[in-house]
Formats: structure tokens, sequence, C-alpha cells
């Protein structure tokens, strides 16, 4: 299997206020051909910020580093690539759509304008891929507009225009973050379904372990704008080395989990990343800080945590 992103000292910064926000501070990893790769962390840990910068959608003020795709670094093409080679669903499928088009139209109009197919040929390609992603009644869904449509129905849409160019790379960021529970589990076997189906690599940006568990191959996590641990999906679940990747575990709701063990709580909050702090971001969060924590740690394996060392 050969190696379709390879994304080396990615960095990303905002200005905000004056000054700058630095959203990912040098992440580096891999995803290979027809691979699932998770990306997971808590709300403002640079998930987003980092599939944008790659992806040519990014509104920061600053992006630094190399992300090549098959031989072309996306930082300096921005956006050449992107609907065709790569396709993108967000978490808020109403926001994403166009209110005043027809679902048909727009699951069209990548194709007409890339000159895949002309008008008859993609309405047709668009009609086949609204069956193939589970939207009943797809004829007569062609002629609604997104208001028509369930949450559910509106993000199976969305997934049939990032699919509507065949490609090589599909990024799903916090798919099912909208969608009530039942939804949720159909739309992540719906993925898994369509990434074997098109034998397309596939980046799902989460905060959810279990989801990532679900479908993916491998799983990096990120913390305050960095990779803290990396792995096989069986290593870094059966065998977490960083702490935070082991708290964010134990926050997860089981079924076998009991009352006289409940849910854990990571107390204290991410670092500012306007001023990141010297060393290890999780220290102050960290039960195991040492005086060694205030040198940024680097990977021992696969987590970058003095304990591992």
């Amino acid at each position: 299997m050969g190696t379709l992103l390879r994304v080396e000292d990615l960095r990303v910064s905002f200005s905000l206020q004056g000054r700058e926000l630095q959203a990912v501070r040098g992440i580096s990893f891999e995803v290979g051909e027809g691979e699932a790769l998770g990306i997971v962390g808590e709300s403002g840990c640079g998930k987003t910020a980092a599939v944008q910068a790659i992806a040519g959608l990014t509104p920061a003020s600053r992006v630094e580093g190399r992300a090549f795709f098959e031989g072309i670094d996306l930082l300096k093409h921005k956006g050449q690539v992107l609907g065709t080679k790569i396709g993108m669903v967000f978490q808020d499928p109403m926001t994403c759509l166009n209110p005043t088009m027809k679902i048909g139209d727009q699951i069209a109009e990548g194709m007409i304008y890339h000159r895949l197919a002309d008008r008859i040929g993609a309405h047709a390609k668009a009609l086949e891929l609204l069956t193939l992603v589970g939207v009943n009644e797809p004829a007569a869904r062609m002629k609604q507009y997104p208001h028509q449509l369930s949450g559910g129905m509106r993000q199976r849409v969305l997934i049939s225009i990032a699919l509507a160019c065949n490609p090589k790379l599909f990024i799903a960021d916090e798919p099912t973050t909208a969608l009530d529970v039942t939804v949720q589990a159909q739309i992540l076997e719906l993925l898994k379904k369509l990434q074997k189906h098109f034998q397309m690599s596939l980046i799902l940006i989460t905060h959810d372990l279990s989801v990532v568990a679900q479908i993916c191959d491998r799983i990096a996590v990120l913390y305050a704008g960095k990779i803290v641990e990396q792995g096989t999906v069986e290593e870094v679940l059966r065998h977490p080395r960083h702490p935070y990747t082991q708290m964010l575990l134990e926050t997860r709701p089981t079924l076998e989990r009991s009352k006289s063990r409940p849910l854990r709580v990571i107390e204290g909050t991410p670092p500012h990343l306007i001023a990141p702090p010297i060393g290890c971001a999780f220290k102050e969060r960290c039960p195991y800080a040492a005086l060694i924590c205030n040198e940024d740690p680097p990977f021992f394996g696969q987590a970058a945590c003095w304990r591992c060392k």
C-alpha cells in the first residue's frame, strides 16, 4: 500500500485581535492508499484547521509546512484538487448546501464544472449517487430543496456531492455531530461502505474515539495543536501510551461501566494558543506531570510523552 497523502510539519495560525493564535503547531502524518485515518481531539485542538489547510479552504493568516498528494504540494497549489481528487463533507449540512438550488443540480454542478459529464450525464450520475448513499425516492429528492429534507438526508446529499467526481481522498469533518444517535450510526456505516466501494482513502475528524474505532485503521490524537499519539486503532485504543489518550478513553460511557466506577472528567482546560505553553501542553492537566515536562517531548514509539522514554 503506497502513501497517498504525506503531511510534514504543518503549522496553521490565525490573527486574533492583532495577535497570532497558533492553531496547528507542527504536525506530521501520512494516509495510505485505501486507508482510513481518524484524527481525534477536543474542540479547539486544531483538527478542522489542519484539514481545511490541506484542502485549501482555511481563512488562516499563515500556513506553513508541506502536504504532498500524488506529488503535488497542496499548500502551494491551494484548492487545485479539492472537488476532484479530494472530496470533503462538514458537520452542518444545512449551512453547506445552497438553499436556492435543487438537490440534483447541486450534485451535478461539480461534474459539469470540471467537465466530467454534460448536464444529462451529470444528472444521471447524481441520481445514481443518491441511490447509492441510501436516499429514499431519489428521483423525487432530485427536484427538492435542502429545507425539504431531514438532517440525515442532507448529510447523504453532501456525501453525494463530495463523491461526484470520484475522489481518491475523502475528508469527513465531524459528519455525525448534528445528527441523532440512530442516524449517526447509519452515516458511519455508509462511510465505511463507500470507502470500500470507491477504494478511496478516508480522513475522519471527530472528538469521539468510539466513532474512530468503528471505521478507521489508524488514529492520530491531537492536543493543543500537536499530535500527542498515533498508531493503529488496536494499539491506541487497547494500549494507549499518552495520559491524554488514556483519560479520553476513560470519559467514554460503556455498558460495562458501573456506578462505582463513574465517568472520568479531565480537569482543567486546554491552554490558550495565543501564548502556547513551553514544554508539554498537557502538563497542567496531567496527573503524572514532572519537572521534565517543561521540555517539549519527542515521540517515543507511538506517543510524545516523557513517561514513554
